[in-house]
């Protein structure tokens, strides 16, 4: 067999961190709730024929949404589930029937459909990607293959959660209550996440050189170990962050955005924390387009828990909570007395799902917002990213000792 393509080793890769989805033969009745129809499939764009022996799948989208592609055996079909795609239109796109016995989509569970493409002879997935820019779309190259490797690769278990970044080095927590806390840094978004824009200038790229500018800050000072979810640009699944805070021990979790806001005032630094309720509809919009952006290949948290998941989170919270709303206030009085510019709520709540780690105290810091051109000198301005880096260590040198207090005398 002829050498990879580069596609094809993408996919691998996100293969191996594939979503913990639950796995079906045959789509089954429609869920009970409604499809919201996140995105739609556009039938002009979309092509399913023969390259030579194999087949090429386009599928033109009208916006990007979380995805992933495995192939079933018994019959052999390539299955392509979204959350979530409306395929009206659907029967416009042609087959080559020599190859493809039926196509078929429907809503599988609850926030999620799947188009199914059942094949005449086994085919495997050699490349599969998704273009999130102009022509929004999926492409999926099959290759036919022996009904041993189709049926090796059809019988794959799920994963039981996303894989680590290969490049994140990970230490056990220290045990010497002493030792430095354990900060966890997020820059957001990243690789096919590009997350917010203005001009050339990229929310992913910035967040991710204040990440190291911050970290440099945090290491100086010798009272904290830093671990970053991303050191270059590459997009981390939404549970594989979270797994690197749980398997860091970390102590505290910080999620850096510049992100953008069509409507409504959009000006200046903004410390979230976690709540069912958002501050406001800009924060609950802010949210749900987070959650979005950080599921393009990923995993919804958001109604993963079963109930009494559910119950044992928010006992967990219980403790975490207080810990996270002072580590909050902390933060935004310490860049409040740098005299850096806030929003004018500073301190907000929404649903991220990125902040659900349920022993960490978690915060996710707007540092400006890139639909601002005042925001957006700011956040290019080397002196002022250092002086909000200083501003950082502060609020989170503040909050340490104010945690040390609040421990108990043995």
């Amino acid at each position: 067999m002829a050498k990879p393509s580069k596609f094809a080793r993408n996919w691998v890769c996100q293969r191996l961190v594939a979503l913990v989805l639950w796995t079906f033969c045959a789509i089954g009745p429609a869920a009970a709730d409604d499809l919201t129809a996140l995105a739609k499939l556009d039938a002009s764009r979309s092509t399913i024929a023969l390259d030579g022996g194999d087949l090429d799948i386009t599928l033109g989208l009208s916006q990007p949404v979380p995805w992933r592609v495995r192939v079933f055996d018994n019959p052999p079909r390539t299955v392509i589930d979204f959350r979530e795609v409306d395929f009206s239109g659907l029967a416009n796109v042609e087959i080559p029937k020599s190859t493809v016995v039926g196509l078929r989509a429907g809503n599988f569970r609850a926030g999620w459909s799947r188009l199914v493409i059942e094949l005449a002879n086994p085919m495997l997935v050699t490349s599969a990607e998704m273009q999130t820019r102009d022509a929004v779309g999926v492409s999926i190259h099959l290759r036919p293959a022996t009904a041993e490797a189709f049926a090796i690769e059809a019988n794959k278990p799920e994963p039981a959660e996303w894989a680590l970044p290969e490049n994140v080095s990970l230490d056990a927590a220290p045990k010497d209550p002493s030792a430095p806390l354990i900060v966890v840094l997020d820059p957001g978004h990243g690789g096919i996440d590009p997350g917010a824009e203005n001009g050339t200038t990229t929310e992913a790229a910035l967040v991710l050189k204040f990440a190291k500018e911050l970290r440099e800050v945090l290491l100086r000072s010798g009272r904290y170990k830093v671990i970053l979810t991303r050191e270059v640009d590459e997009f981390v699944s939404l549970e594989g962050r979270l797994s690197i805070v749980r398997a860091a021990g970390a102590s505290v979790f910080i999620s850096l955005h510049a992100d953008a806001l069509a409507e409504g005032e959009a000006v200046g630094a903004t410390i979230y924390t976690l709540a069912d309720e958002a501050s406001d509809a800009a924060s609950a919009a802010l949210a749900e387009r987070h959650n979005r952006d950080d599921l393009l290949s990923g995993i919804d948290l958001t109604e993963q828990d079963d109930v009494v998941a559910k119950v044992l989170l928010d006992m967990a919270r219980t403790s975490t909570t207080p810990r996270t709303k002072r580590l909050s206030t902390a933060l935004k009085d310490a860049i409040m007395s740098a005299e850096i510019e806030m929003h004018h709520q500073p301190e907000q709540t929404a649903g991220f799902s990125v902040l659900k780690s349920a022993d960490t105290p978690s915060v996710l810091v707007e540092l400006g917002f890139l639909s601002s051109d005042v925001d957006l000198a700011r956040l290019l301005d080397d002196s002022w990213r250092q002086k909000f880096a200083t501003a950082m260590l502060q609020g989170l040198d503040n909050w340490s000792v104010d945690q040390a207090a609040l421990l108990p005398i043995e």
